[in-house]
């Protein structure tokens, strides 16, 4: 069956992350298990909460203030919490410009809301556009939805919504939890290893093999 549809995952797919940043700020202002709360893979229950949309920013900061020594700020914190966050490459905006123009795409990220103000604040400064909403069909945020990958519910809701088959659905993501919950309704899911290869040259093989 050939594919109709593509998910991409945010960070670490489109925008370029580096976790270890964020562990090494934590561990500086004073938290030295910081792995032990959050990875890639995996992490604690705020984390899920903030990701959910569950907390609002001020809880999930005094959450994590917790934590840490008494004379920490919040914006301490924050800087942290955002140190993961790099650059989102030109390249790859124009990309899923030329995508949109053949396919259904849409995104699909767990993210919280304090990632998103300073994703868009950069998203502006460096490329001068407030959003992506005009590189893909749908944005999707599991702040917003009130649920997150790997949960199946949330990969099933996208494709209700969207009215897309999971077997004409193509799925990319850079953590190897969500690619099997996408993988367990039926979606062609696909691990994007940043350190062997691009999201574009990825997305390419992979149409080329579907669609040949």
């Amino acid at each position: 069956m050939k594919i109709k549809n593509i998910i991409l995952d945010l960070g670490g797919v489109l925008l370029n992350l580096n976790y270890q940043l964020t562990i090494d700020a934590f561990t500086a202002l004073g938290i030295k298990d910081f792995q032990s709360l959050y990875t890639q893979a995996n992490q604690t229950d705020i984390f899920n909460q903030i990701e959910k949309g569950e907390i609002k920013d001020g809880d999930f900061i005094k959450g994590l203030m917790s934590f840490l020594p008494k004379n920490t700020s919040t914006e301490d914190v924050t800087n942290a919490w955002n140190a993961m966050l790099l650059n989102f490459p030109a390249e790859r905006l124009a990309f899923l410009k030329k995508l949109k123009t053949n396919y259904n795409v849409v995104l699909l990220s767990n993210t919280n809301t304090i990632h998103l103000d300073y994703f868009h604040k950069d998203l502006k400064e460096k490329h001068g556009i407030e959003s992506l909403d005009d590189y893909f069909d749908h944005v999707y945020f599991s702040c917003d939805m009130g649920m997150r990958k790997p949960d199946s519910e949330i990969f099933e809701e996208v494709c209700k919504k969207e009215n897309f088959t999971p077997e004409e659905t193509l799925f990319i993501d850079d953590s190897i939890q969500h690619v099997e919950g996408a993988k367990a309704i039926g979606i062609n899911a696909h691990l994007l290893d940043v350190k062997k290869t691009d999201v574009i040259q990825l997305v390419r093989s992979l149409l080329a093999k579907f669609n040949q």
